[in-house]
């Protein structure tokens, strides 16, 4: 039970940072998010408390075995270096799917059948007899997955996807997964909404899904509580003990819940689903009876016109309308969306709403402005989320939305048919905008030329217009500098709607790819909260490398653009050496120093999120982690207790840091020489130190550390891009004497 297997919980797109604060929640450590799902280190107890517990897995895969697979021989090898009869026997059955593909293996279906293939064959070699097939409900499920020149084989722990509780009635249409309609009510706050005695409106609940899914929130309900089987019953190695105590602790968690409902008298759950089609009712009715819920959710049929909340001073509004797939469909559900904005403004003063939709002209009749927007992806269709706060405004008592949040995705505002609507420029705006057409004329063929793919634009050029502007490949990410409380915010809110509306027009870039920060001076802790939680990781390329970025979520995107050269310079330096990356951060300089030939990569960093994001950056480079070394660890702690020595040492320590895993704050000027020390202890006697910082105003002791060789090489790692701010880093390598 104690054993840890590598693990990995895929997730429909857009939700892969719920599902990151959700498996947190559970009280995972070591999580690596990507865009498809979250991977971690863990026992077969907390598989399967993912499988019991999380309203947002899709598929729990527990990982089998890694090995080359470049083409089918080799693939066919791999599946046979396991021991099939731990897993299963000739009397069960079994199901393989596959997923990617490379140069030798284009087809799934085919490497389907060699894994197959490899699993009947060895077991008919040793036990004279084989298991048969079954593809719609077999005893083991496999899943294959194909990157480049790696498969892995998994064991899906779900068997059919968690998303299907078995609460919807047979042939009942599904236009909304119940793993979708969680993560609707978590990003609309019906969690909290719960804590403070909410209710919930529904008012096109269709078949009752996200009625159901609220309901069984509030009540602490295990949405895999009730599921006859999971992909595990099936396996060998299963642990039925273990198993059943988790089952018995959410049988006592919702005993509990019911309880307390019970005590006040129902008052603190008011879920209602309306419809005007008899049809969904009759329905959404049927899966509330499955779900357990009869006399906790109350449906009824009525038309839109006729919605109202329920007697209670607050609550959330969530709903899913039709999207309209046909072109003689957009002219009458404008008509429902513009009721539906009314309905919003006239009856839930006071109450959140949040609408998914996959239309921004339908939503754009709702005559409502979204405090917030999600991207959400129901099945292939490209959706939003659009939540709004239904305060009166100070003006016309209408609903109002709050300001745009850092880190949020940048969208024009449209009026009410949906029809975009162009603010009137600000004095200075032309001079930005001929600035920044400027810059990216002259960046870009610099670009071309050298084969750079993502570079910084523009950096407060004009000091009216102070942001960072930078081109990541097809994607530009705006920095706002944080202006002086000195300065007009009114003034200072006219120059940034000024940027955003000209930045995609003057590169020629979709506004949906220009993502906002606004940067300031963090303090304390608040230099490691994060901004949003998109999940969304995009690849780009840099130096025949590929990494992935995030432009929403954090601070920073994960790719350093000032240290471009000081990577290659790692790069050049690291073959045949064994390397260390201290303050490791997204493992970019180790991936240089690993396609650059070094013998070992060792990457050091406190952070699980940058070490999972390292992994993800190996796998994107298809670097084998067995010759990679990851340490979560504070790295001055580390140094101390460290014997081993290293040729090439990347020391890029941040300015302050004041994580709560440090012994005391970390401050660069005051501590860079004991770090230093610490660092070319661990050296080889002709090792080299590779000393880099960010901090604007550094100043290095050299008279503390006279007995060691030093040479300044900033010049040198400073590119044409970032050449009017020769000071955003210093680079120093440092040797033993000789």
């Amino acid at each position: 039970m104690c054993s840890r297997h590598h693990l990995y919980v895929t997730v429909p797109l857009g939700m892969a940072g719920l599902l990151l604060d959700e498996l947190e929640g559970m009280g995972l450590e070591g999580l690596s998010p990507d865009r498809a799902g979250v991977g971690f280190r863990g026992t077969l107890e907390q598989a399967y408390r993912v499988c019991l517990w999380s309203r947002l897995a899709s598929r729990v895969l527990l990982c089998l075995a890694r090995f080359p697979a470049p083409d089918a021989d080799a693939l066919y090898a791999g599946v046979q270096g396991i021991r099939w009869s731990e897993h299963l026997g000739p009397d069960n059955t079994m199901a393989v799917h596959a997923t990617g593909r490379n140069a030798a293996l284009r087809h799934t279906g085919f490497a389907a059948r060699r894994v197959k293939d490899a699993v009947v064959d060895q077991l008919r070699q040793e036990l004279g007899r084989r298991p048969s097939v079954d593809l719609r409900s077999p005893d083991l499920s496999l899943h294959l997955h194909l990157s480049g020149t790696w498969a892995e084989l998994s064991l899906d722990l779900a068997g059919t996807a968690l998303s299907r509780r078995g609460y919807r009635p047979r042939g009942v249409p599904a236009p909304l997964k119940e793993n979708l309609a969680a993560a609707l009510l978590l990003l609309a706050g019906w969690p909290e909404m719960v804590s403070e005695r909410g209710g919930l409106v529904d008012p096109m609940c269709g078949s009752g899904t996200l009625p159901i899914e609220a309901a069984w929130m509030a009540l602490d309900r295990a949405p895999g509580l009730d599921r006859a089987r999971f992909g595990f019953h099936g396996w060998r190695s299963h642990d039925a003990a273990v198993w059943e105590s988790l089952l018995a602790e959410a049988k006592e968690r919702l005993h509990a819940a019911r309880g307390r409902l019970e005590a006040d008298g129902g008052r603190s759950l008011r879920v209602v689903g309306y419809d005007a089609d008899r049809g969904a009712i009759r329905a959404a009715s049927e899966a509330v009876r499955a779900a357990g819920l009869e006399g906790l959710v109350h449906l009824e049929r009525r038309e839109l016109s006729s919605v109202e909340p329920p007697r209670v001073s607050h609550g959330l509004l969530v709903t899913n309308p039709p999207y309209g797939e046909r072109l003689g469909e957009v002219g009458e559900l404008r008509l429902l969306y513009r009721g539906l904005g009314g309905l919003l403004s006239s009856r839930f003063a006071g109450w959140r709403a949040a609408v998914l939709t996959g239309s921004e002209q339908l939503a754009g009749s709702m005559g409502l402005s979204p405090a917030r927007r999600d991207v959400l992806y129901n099945g292939g269709l490209r959706c939003e989320l659009l939540c709004f706060d239904l305060s009166p405004g100070p003006a016309e008592g209408g609903c109002r939305g709050s300001a745009t949040a850092a880190g949020e995705e940048v969208t024009q505002s449209r009026d009410s048919e949906g029809s975009p609507v162009s603010a009137p420029l600000g004095p200075g705006a032309e001079g930005f905008a001929g600035r920044l057409r400027k810059r990216a004329r002259h960046l870009s063929r610099w670009a071309r030329r050298a084969g750079v793919h993502c570079y910084r634009l523009y950096d407060a050029d004009l000091p009216d217009y102070a942001a960072a502007i930078d081109r990541y490949e097809w994607f530009v990410h705006v920095q706002e500098y944080a202006p002086p409380k000195t300065v007009d915010p009114a003034r200072s809110a006219q120059r940034l709607a000024d940027m955003m509306a000209l930045v995609p027009q003057v590169l020629d870039v979709s506004p949906g790819r220009v993502f906002l920060k606004v940067r300031q001076r963090q303090r304390g802790r608040a230099q490691y909260v994060r901004l949003g939680s998109g999940g969304d990781f995009y690849p780009v390329r840099e130096g025949g490398h590929r990494f992935l970025v995030n432009f929403t979520d954090y601070l920073d995107t994960g790719l350093f653009l000032d240290h471009r050269l000081v990577r290659r310079l790692v790069g050049e330096l690291a073959r045949g050496r064994r390397f260390l990356n201290l303050f490791g951060y997204t493992g970019t300089a180790s991936v240089y120093a690993a396609k650059g030939g070094a013998r070992s990569t060792t990457t050091v960093d406190l952070s699980n999120t940058y070490l999972g994001w390292t992994r993800r950056n190996f796998a994107q480079n298809g670097l084998d982690e067995r010759r990679h070394e990851l340490v979560r660890a504070d790295c001055m702690t580390w140094l101390r207790g460290q014997r081993r020595r290293f040729d090439l040492i990347l020391l890029d320590p941040p300015t302050f840091s004041n994580s709560k895993g440090l012994d005391r704050p970390f401050d660069v000027q005051r501590d860079h020489v004991d770090l230093i020390r610490l660092a070319v202890g661990c050296l080889a006697p002709d090792g080299v130190l590779v000393f880099s910082n960010n901090f604007r105003k550094f100043k290095l002791d050299r008279e503390k550390l006279a007995d060691l060789q030093v040479r300044d090489v900033t010049a040198r790692t400073i590119d044409e891009d970032f050449r009017r701010s020769r000071n955003v880093h210093r680079c120093y390598l440092i040797e033993r004497p000789t």
